[in-house]
């Protein structure tokens, strides 16, 4: 009645329901009826926990998903009846970390109350999104299908995130809420929002409130403290930590309407490409004790603000020509020969990373950070490696903590075309399908077992100069449903065995749908008729 979970090409019938899929899981083959599928727990000291409850007994109570493929099949013949499931959780400490333990065991019988256990709220958060994922309907009726079911399950890696860029085009509020609703329901548990860029500024600032009254695109395209906090604590509440990225010196140009007279290249036109990766041009000026001084302070401010002791500082993109065309910096660079640009930027990023650790926060940056501006940030500096696939290894073999963001594989923006008003291929084209998502592997080319262990995260990234809340869901899923499976599970299976796209889609149908069911509008991966008959749109 029980066998070890093997994805050979069929699915098991619990398994068929569950996305990203356990580490391990026995499974019987009985049908379960659902009487009650109501979740408690006993000696609940944890406020975000007994929201968690309510939240999933609230879409268990409302939730009757039918997975596609049994969209004609009359409910099956019941051995046993589901009276519950109950909570057992070690500590309810609500701090929420990158080294948070997200594991749980999860145990379903075929008649009574199903078990869920876990080190952490987090972990049971986890347990209970895979417990509403085996509630299935059919014919008028929920049940479980392959019961008793025993899954231990654990994340491959800590950080598994996902990038929104809220500064080429604003989402208001509800977008952010419901991407993290999302992201909970795939077990995603780091929102880097990427909140300022070159073209607005749209979050409050409190040392500089012009920088918001000027830089943001209109005054309902902000983000006040309220906010901030809002979506900060909407995300605990789901098991997600909330990255900031204040990206600098450059990607600036929307800080140069409020202060011009800290930046460099302003603007530049019609050449802005001579200065910038992309229009508009505005880098701080580093040779300025004022840009040092603001960016210091900004520091300060929203390291307060944002609760995560991690900070992002950006970093990528740099422009040396901004600097070396720019009046202020000739002369200061005339006035001390022994400098240069090279080591005026040096010197910014040093002192800006004293003002993260003086912060009791842990800088993380995009890899031109490490790569290319000769600075050395501290040890416990976590890089984005984004370039290329081999920016990963490259950066474990340096010792560096890596999050691995190739554009390659998870740049979600990329394959709609240049956006430039040219002719052409946007520079990141090809679109990146599901499938080439899901068979990226972070770990790839990296053999060291220390250096493997640097690999501490995955992220994909949605930069929003083509997208906005017309389009968000459908960009974003199912594609970042195909990195957290594979984050989450890697992608090699207890038994050894490699799981391949043609495995993993029909389950990945029934991700898509329930999401859809959960108000998530993530766009289709085949006609329906392709997802109501398995593996008959494969090819040969």
């Amino acid at each position: 009645m029980r066998s070890a979970l093997a994805v050979l090409g069929m699915l098991s019938l619990a398994t068929a329901s569950i996305w990203p899929v356990p580490s391990v899981l026995v499974n019987g083959t009985t049908n379960t009826a659902v009487g009650s599928a109501q979740i408690t727990a006993w000696y609940l000291s944890s406020p975000i926990l007994a929201a968690a409850i309510r939240r999933y007994n609230m879409i268990i109570e409302s939730e009757a998903f039918t997975p596609p493929a049994d969209y004609d099949k009359v409910a099956p013949n019941f051995e046993g009846t589901l009276t519950g499931m109950s909570i057992v959780v070690d500590h309810e400490d609500e701090a929420l970390s990158l080294d948070t333990d997200e594991s749980y065991v999860l145990d379903v019988p075929v008649s009574g109350v199903a078990k869920l256990r876990a080190k952490s709220i987090y972990g049971a958060m986890r347990g209970m999104e895979t417990y509403s994922q085996l509630l299935v309907s059919r014919g008028g009726f929920r049940f479980i299908k392959g019961t008793p079911i025993h899954i231990e399950d654990r994340p491959m890696l800590q950080h598994r995130g996902l990038l929104l860029d809220t500064a080429r085009n604003y989402y208001p509020l509800g977008d952010i809420l419901r991407t993290l609703d999302a992201m909970s329901f795939n077990k995603l548990n780091v929102f880097h929002w990427h909140i300022v860029d070159s073209q607005s500024w749209p979050v409050e600032s409190k040392s500089f409130p012009n920088l918001q009254k000027q830089g943001a695109y209109a005054p309902n395209m902000q983000y006040s403290y309220e906010d901030v906090q809002e979506v900060i604590e909407y995300a605990r509440e789901r098991g997600i930590r909330v990255i900031p990225e204040f990206d600098m010196p450059g990607h600036t140009y929307a800080v140069g309407l409020s202060k011009p007279k800290i930046m460099s290249c302003l603007n530049k036109q019609p050449n802005w490409d001579k200065f910038a990766a992309e229009p508009p041009s505005g880098q701080l000026n580093i040779a300025k004790r004022a840009a040092l001084d603001f960016a210091s302070k900004m520091v300060g401010e929203y390291a307060q603000l944002f609760t995560d002791n991690v900070f992002h500082l950006g970093g990528d993109e740099v422009n040396l020509e901004c600097w070396k065309d720019d009046p202020d910096v000739s002369t200061y660079l005339a006035a001390n020969p022994e400098e240069s640009v090279e080591s005026l930027l040096v010197n910014f990023y040093a002192k800006l990373y004293s003002a993260v650790s003086a912060q009791n926060k842990t800088g993380m940056a995009w890899e031109e950070t490490l790569f290319r501006t000769g600075y050395a940030p501290p040890k416990k500096t976590i890089i984005q490696s984004w370039i290329d696939q081999a920016s990963i290894p490259k950066t474990v073999a340096k010792g560096y903590r890596s999050i691995a963001s190739p554009a390659s594989a998870y740049y979600l923006d990329c394959g709609h075309g240049a956006w430039l008003a040219t002719a052409g291929n946007s520079w990141c084209d090809p679109f990146k399908t599901w499938m080439h998502i899901y068979n990226f592997d972070p770990l790839a080319n990296i053999t060291n077992v220390e250096q493997r262990k640097l690999v501490i995260g995955a992220e994909v990234a949605l930069w929003s100069e083509q997208s906005d809340s017309t389009v968000l869901d459908a960009r974003l899923w199912p594609r970042a449903a195909a990195m957290a499976e594979t984050s989450w599970s890697g992608k090699v299976n207890a038994n050894g065995h490699v799981r391949t796209t043609k495995e993993v889609l029909q389950r990945l149908h029934n991700q898509r749908f329930r999401m859809v069911g959960r108000g998530i509008m993530a766009e289709p991966l085949q006609p329906l008729w392709c997802a109501r008959n398995p593996g008959a749109c494969l090819v040969p």
